[in-house]
């Protein structure tokens, strides 16, 4: 739950570099949320709203974690833009966001796991 925190605290930070773990905590509780909001959209019957209000606000977030991940693999936040190719684009992000963090320091940053290992 803190990796969530700390990610929305970052809320479009864009520079730097995020971990493995920081990103797919991330994921994993924005998941939960989505779909705990949807649970409560069927029961109030708003027909979407609340969903679509997660949704909006997690937007600039989830962009952020995914671009500091990248970067973390050493690679530009624009590959980010590789999503818009139809399943070959989410495939590579997916291996991507798998791979370890690039071994010590790098352009966009100190290695988040801290030490140069």
């Amino acid at each position: 739950m803190n990796w969530y925190i700390e990610v929305l605290k970052k809320y479009a930070t864009f520079s730097g570099r995020a971990s493995r773990s920081e990103y797919w905590m991330f994921l994993l509780f924005n998941m939960i949320f989505a779909i705990v909001a949807m649970v409560l959209d069927g029961v109030a019957g708003t027909m979407g709203i609340i969903y679509i209000v997660y949704i909006l606000g997690t937007f600039l977030p989830a962009l952020g974690v995914g671009v500091r991940r990248l970067h973390d693999t050493n690679r530009s936040g624009w590959m980010i833009l590789i999503s818009l190719i139809p399943l070959i684009g989410a495939i590579l992000l997916i291996v991507w966001a798998c791979q370890d963090s690039d071994a010590g320091d790098n352009q966009y940053g100190a290695n988040p796991k801290g030490g140069n290992a």
